[in-house]
């Protein structure tokens, strides 16, 4: 009996993206790739190297759950476990947003001045605070949070960057679990910024596997900034900055609330694609001279 030669990788890899791209995954090749190197466990940039060995059994069962998973439409990073945001790798469950692109437009600003500590108005996976931590050894910070399994995420995020000294995590929403007297220099947030009424517009993998409540307020999308806008000043060092990133229409309002709360140099800054991103604004009071 003639024994049948196991497929190549590469020949397997061809039907995942036929697969992929019938369920409308976008850019299936190139999730079709990144969940091929999970299944052989080799990194993705050595994965040409491993396309025309062929592939075990094991291995094509491994590679055929992964594929069936994103057809289904399940984010490739709740897959794989994790999602690379300024060129760290973070842990992403469905208990916290997926890291995107556009935020890295939050960090470039926040990195463009110096600062101390920083805190962090909805911290979920904390990728934005501790990113910011991780650029600027020995800062300190702290992130805040409402969900129990978004701070576990967080934290699994700080011991993974060697941050648990420098991070603390808190429960509790936006800055009622800090002290009254506590000062930060840096405060930074990606709050849920969605209306209600643009939810059903998402992705399968955003609607359906990330948190609802990091995504919309079940309002017009604003009522966090106008929360940020009543607490945060106060809790701003003199001098002290604060940035959360928007919607891409929200620029003008959310810069208005900020200079009705009594902020200074409120600027609103696009992201890659000339796409208002992030708003920033300075405290009232001047550091000390």
């Amino acid at each position: 009996m003639t024994e049948v030669a196991a497929p190549s990788a590469s020949a397997v890899l061809a039907g995942a993206v036929r697969q992929l791209d019938a369920a409308g995954v976008p850019d299936a090749g190139r999730d079709a790739r990144r969940l091929m190197a999970h299944a052989l466990e080799v990194p993705p940039a050595r994965l040409s190297l491993a396309l025309p060995e062929p592939m075990t059994v094991e291995a094509q069962a491994r590679f055929a759950t992964l594929v069936a998973r994103r057809a289904e439409r399940v984010p490739l990073s709740h897959i794989t476990g994790g999602r690379e945001f300024w060129g760290r790798a973070f842990r992403v469950t469905g208990d916290v947003l997926d890291p995107r692109p556009e935020t890295e437009t939050l960090i470039a600003a926040a990195l463009e001045a110096p600062f101390a500590s920083v805190l962090d108005l909805g911290t979920g996976s904390g990728c934005i605070f501790l990113t910011l931590l991780a650029e600027r050894p020995g800062t300190i910070g702290t992130g805040t949070d409402l969900s129990p399994g978004a701070l576990a995420v967080a934290a699994e995020n700080r011991a993974r960057l060697g941050l648990d000294p420098s991070a603390a995590l808190l429960l509790g929403s936006w800055t009622d679990p800090l002290s009254a007297d506590a000062r930060f220099d840096l405060i930074v947030s990606n709050p849920p910024y969605i209306a209600a009424d643009e939810m059903d517009g998402l992705s399968p993998e955003v609607r359906r596997h990330e948190p609802r409540m990091a995504l919309t307020d079940e309002g017009d999308g604003l009522a966090a900034y106008q929360a940020i806008a009543a607490r945060a000043p106060d809790h701003l060092a003199p001098g002290g900055r604060l940035m959360v990133e928007i919607g891409p229409t929200q620029g003008p309002v959310v810069a208005a609330l900020f200079a009705s709360a009594g902020l200074r140099d409120v600027t609103v800054r696009p992201d890659m694609d000339g796409r208002d991103r992030v708003v920033s604004a300075k405290s009232a009071q001047n550091p000390a001279s």
